[in-house]
């Protein structure tokens, strides 16, 4: 189950409280959309099961998602993800693999007003942070999260150094990042970490799939993978 329950029954009832306009216009979305994450808000439960949930890394299917093979995965790789993959959630803060969650929308930039801020990252503050702290248990970080949701993670608490992976294009006589093989490219790696049993950062510096390659590394942590 989500470790953050209470948190996230707080966002839900302010969610309840917007009409499909507030819905809509929050999260700059489509009529359809909106009327049907109203609807998901207004049917949320109280309590996680398999009739109203799924698990997190098996309910998501963004750009990211496609490329985690979870329908070829064994027992033993999910046991690996639960026990070193942590999804960054607007609504949820953060989930293991297994996590049981409800449908919803609620990206982590939405400015979404609440008893603690003027938006998420102001809701969860530090809690994120500290969660990732609990599950590091200061070994070194992967930070395969887009920047908007890594933001939730106050970074100044984290006890383990991060490397962040950047996935970069070779175009028109430079390199550059292009968002959707961006996206897809993370996945990727998630997946190859998982499949590939990687507990050490260094070991990635190998990683070829789809043709990138390791270029260097950054500043704060910042590791360039081109093609």
């Amino acid at each position: 189950m989500p470790d953050f329950q209470k948190e996230t029954f707080e966002l839900v009832s302010v969610m309840k409280k917007k009409s499909v306009d507030d819905i809509k216009e929050l999260m700059d979305i489509s009529d359809n959309l909106a009327v049907l994450n109203k609807r998901r808000y207004l049917d949320f439960q109280k309590s996680f099961d398999f009739s109203t949930s799924k698990q997190a890394l098996l309910a998501f299917h963004g750009d990211v998602y496609t490329q985690i093979e979870v329908q070829s995965y064994s027992k033993d790789d999910f046991e690996f993800a639960q026990a070193h993959l942590r999804i960054l959630s607007g609504l949820y803060g953060l989930l293991r693999p297994m996590d049981l969650i409800q449908p919803y929308r609620l990206e982590m930039g939405v400015r979404l007003e609440n008893k603690k801020g003027k938006n998420l990252y102001e809701f969860w503050g530090s809690r994120i942070a500290k969660a990732i702290n609990q599950a590091a248990d200061k070994q070194p970080i992967v930070n395969l999260a887009s920047q908007e949701y890594f933001k939730a993670v106050d970074t100044k608490k984290l006890k383990s150094s991060v490397v962040t992976p950047i996935f970069l294009e070779y175009r028109n006589g430079k390199y550059e990042t292009i968002g959707l093989f961006a996206k897809k490219a993370r996945g990727m790696m998630v997946n190859h970490i998982i499949k590939n049993r990687i507990e050490d950062p260094e070991q990635l510096k190998a990683f070829q799939e789809a043709n990138y390659e390791f270029a260097g590394e950054g500043a704060e942590g910042i590791w360039r993978f081109v093609r």
